[in-house]
């Protein structure tokens, strides 16, 4: 499968910008945005995990208590003061996770107010996008961890990215809001005039045991062909054990089918690392 999504710097440095979407709530999104960012940084990638959800699990599962923040991604987005324009800027809310080559932006509950501040400002869809210019050069990975709605977060996302991984649950109903989220990425391109690439979609949750699943992993991959990576996350109760102690399943139980999966799919991410923009762009 090949890739895109590539950023490139003023400096020369080549950026990486992927946003984890689907408007599905209990998919798996934030289990794979922090598992794919802590085997990035394992294999020696810098990477900048910013936690764009207002429930803050990616910020808890990387052992940090949106509670103890002063500032976090919400001060980040709204708070244009200032005779600069700029505001709270994204380098003064990056914090250090528990993994090294692993940096966080953190979220909080005060984000869920974020789209109601943001929605009668101009420009409004290209806050997070304006936000990130300044630290992007600074790593090799930008990931970004998506609300479970296709409201104006998840638009920020979009825009400011320029390709996606989407993990969908391999469940009855996992297929049925697909087309509503390609429809929104078709927007973006369209009417937002933001090119986005689909670099892949992640099959989560699956249970081999049932026959169930392996029907929905084939509609999976009748619906998205060569989009669908070949990595497959089990259902592994160890994913569940690493979020409840703060810490990604590798640094957690590196041995654990868990772990051994996302390392797999953080590989076939770094292999789309040289391949031409547009290539996996999704239709």
């Amino acid at each position: 499968m090949a890739g895109g999504g590539i950023l490139q710097e003023p400096s020369g440095v080549t950026t990486r910008v992927i946003a984890l979407v689907n408007q599905k709530g209990g998919c798996g999104k934030t289990t794979t945005s922090v598992n794919l960012a802590a085997c990035l940084a394992v294999n020696k990638r810098r990477v900048l995990l910013i936690d764009l959800d207002p429930q803050a699990n990616a910020t808890v599962s990387l052992g940090v208590d949106p509670g103890s923040l002063s500032r976090t991604i919400y001060q980040v987005l709204v708070d244009d003061v200032g005779d600069d324009g700029i505001g709270v800027d994204m380098a003064s809310v990056i914090t250090r996770s528990n993994v090294e080559h692993l940096d966080l932006v953190p979220s909080s509950i005060d984000l869920a107010a974020a789209e109601l501040e943001l929605s009668a400002r101009i420009g409004r869809e290209n806050m997070l996008r304006k936000k990130i210019a300044p630290v992007v050069a600074r790593y090799d990975y930008v990931l970004i961890d998506t609300p479970p709605s296709l409201g104006l977060l998840t638009l920020n996302a979009l825009v400011a990215c320029h390709e996606v991984i989407i993990p969908i649950q391999t469940h009855y109903y996992a297929l049925l809001g697909m087309r509503q989220l390609l429809r929104t990425i078709k927007v973006v391109r369209e009417e937002v005039g933001h090119a986005i690439d689909i670099a892949g979609v992640v099959p989560t949750m699956y249970d081999a045991r049932t026959s169930i699943s392996k029907e929905i992993l084939q509609g999976i991959k009748d619906y998205f062909g060569d989009k669908m990576f070949k990595s497959v996350v089990h259902h592994n109760i160890k994913l569940v054990e690493s979020s409840m102690v703060g810490v990604p399943v590798f640094a957690h139980d590196r041995t654990s089918r868990g772990a051994q999966e996302y390392m797999s799919l953080a590989k076939e991410v770094m292999a789309l690392e040289q391949a031409p923009r547009g290539a996996a762009a999704g239709n």
